[in-house]
């Protein structure tokens, strides 16, 4: 009998191209679908400042609802189906970047390490101007705004998805920042993906490994793949989140700077630390 804890890695000569990027789109798109409220909701709460509009992630998801409808948690979806290019150009990158890197290591975990962060370096290149456009529409509530920009058409909120809105979304950031106003937080996007995309794939291995030890022998691959790849995400995201916060914010607010506004986060969580080093030095030298 096979012993399932040799679990196979596909690599790039191994797929059939054709069906690869099929697949991988339709799949893609499935998902985007699914989780895109969340995606919004997500968004507004790390923009919004304390509880000043919602008090978490269920609060937001029924003042959406009952303001907006079912079609204002889909603000900016449109554009953000863009990103399924730079989906593609990250799992080519990807697959590629392992292939080449295994002409010098065969570790499994430096491949993906280095191949993950390659991915994220490319996919953020192409995603992040069309994140600032979608984050933008994404702050849109009906008759008020989120953030910097308010659309002016249909005052009503009907069409919430239209394309109208992401011209006008486009031309009031170029008139306000220029082309430089489409990268706005693109060292802090690098800062969070790279490292998020470098983790995400040895720790997918990782627990695909380690349950393929607890599990029976009879237990299918898929099992571990299905359950190793949230696991991953969640480690991912624990880890990442910090960063990701500053993202958003760096990009949906003008008056901040990545590198300023991490030092200032930064300098906040050591705040009690220094405080606490201060008050034992005041203690000693009373």
């Amino acid at each position: 009998m096979e012993d399932k804890r040799n679990i196979q890695i596909i690599e790039w000569e191994h797929l059939d191209k054709k069906k690869f990027y099929v697949f991988g789109v339709a799949m893609t798109m499935m998902i985007r679908v699914s989780v895109y409220p969340f995606t919004l909701i997500r968004t507004r709460l790390q923009v919004q400042k304390g509880k000043s509009l919602y008090h978490g992630t269920f609060d937001a998801f029924i003042k959406i609802l009952r303001a907006d409808g079912v079609s204002g948690l889909y603000r900016g979806f449109l554009v953000n189906t863009f990103t399924l290019i730079s989906g593609q150009c990250y799992v080519t990158t990807y697959e590629l970047t392992r292939k080449f890197v295994s002409d010098y290591s065969q570790s499994n975990t430096v491949k993906s390490l280095v191949a993950g962060g390659s991915a994220s370096l490319v996919a953020q290149s192409i995603t992040v101007p069309i994140d600032v456009v979608s984050q933008h529409l994404m702050m849109q509530r009906k008759g008020e705004k989120m953030g910097r920009f308010q659309v002016h058409g249909n005052p009503e909120g009907q069409g919430v998805i239209a394309f109208g809105q992401t011209k006008d979304i486009i031309r009031q950031i170029l008139r306000a920042d220029g082309l430089r106003g489409f990268y706005r937080g693109y060292v802090a996007s690098l800062l969070t993906y790279i490292p998020n995309s470098a983790v995400w794939w040895p720790f997918y291995h990782f627990y695909a490994e380690q349950l393929s030890y607890l599990c029976p022998k009879e237990c299918p691959h898929i099992v571990f793949q299905a359950v190793s790849g949230p696991l991953a995400a969640a480690t991912a995201s624990i880890l990442t989140n910090p960063m990701d916060v500053i993202r958003t914010r760096v990009q949906w607010d003008c008056s901040l700077n990545s590198g300023l506004y991490i030092c200032k986060a930064g300098a906040l969580l050591l705040e009690p630390h220094i405080q606490s080093r201060k008050g034992n030095f005041n203690v000693f030298h009373a």
